[in-house]
């Protein structure tokens, strides 16, 4: 499906569910000093430069959290390495785009190694086996320089690298989440509701 940016994206989407609140998930996510504790270690992700915005009020909420986010408009630039054991870091520019609380955001890459790159974070309330927690779905739009090369880069080590990035991303995010609701004394609720 093309893009007002790009012509011919590729896509990738990855889902995961949480069993805790939307206001921790989502806090969790839009916190910058989250995204290289998720990212596989062999990346050795860091955050080398960021110019914040506030995002908008925060909503009123039971769970009484009071976390840094980014707001719309915040840049980052996070290096990371793109093969395990390169000697050599990538920069990849980026931008908060969109900020809903508890419900989504954007971040864009203004500079780095792809053409083009849109990753929306999407948060919904759901219930799994009696227990309430958040979905959890990205969907990332994508482009690779070089034409045709990058076309078979894709095809050859980019999707497989994303998957891989995102099956460790899963479980890093469960793992630091119970830290993070341990802190709130928030643990994974049964729903009641259909009682």
């Amino acid at each position: 499906m093309p893009t007002r940016e790009h012509p011919d994206p590729h896509i990738f989407t990855a889902q995961q569910w949480a069993p805790w609140p939307v206001e921790i998930v989502f806090a969790f996510f839009a916190m910058p000093e989250n995204l290289p504790r998720i990212q596989p270690k062999w990346q050795k992700a860091r955050i080398e430069e960021a110019s914040f915005t506030a995002p908008p009020k925060r909503p009123k909420s039971n769970i009484g959290l009071k976390s840094f986010v980014a707001g719309p408009n915040t840049k980052l630039t996070l290096s990371f390495r793109p093969f395990p054991l390169c000697p050599i870091r990538i920069p990849m520019r980026t931008r908060i785009t969109e900020f809903t609380w508890n419900a989504e955001f954007y971040d864009q890459q203004y500079e780095g190694p792809f053409a083009y790159w849109n990753h929306s974070h999407r948060f919904t309330a759901q219930t799994q086996d009696g227990v309430s927690g958040t979905q959890i779905d990205d969907r990332i739009e994508y482009a690779l320089p070089l034409g045709p090369l990058g076309v078979f880069a894709n095809q050859l080590f980019v999707q497989r690298q994303l998957r891989s990035t995102f099956a460790h991303r899963h479980k890093a995010t469960l793992q630091w989440l119970e830290r993070v609701a341990a802190q709130y004394k928030t643990r994974p609720i049964e729903d009641t509701s259909s009682s």
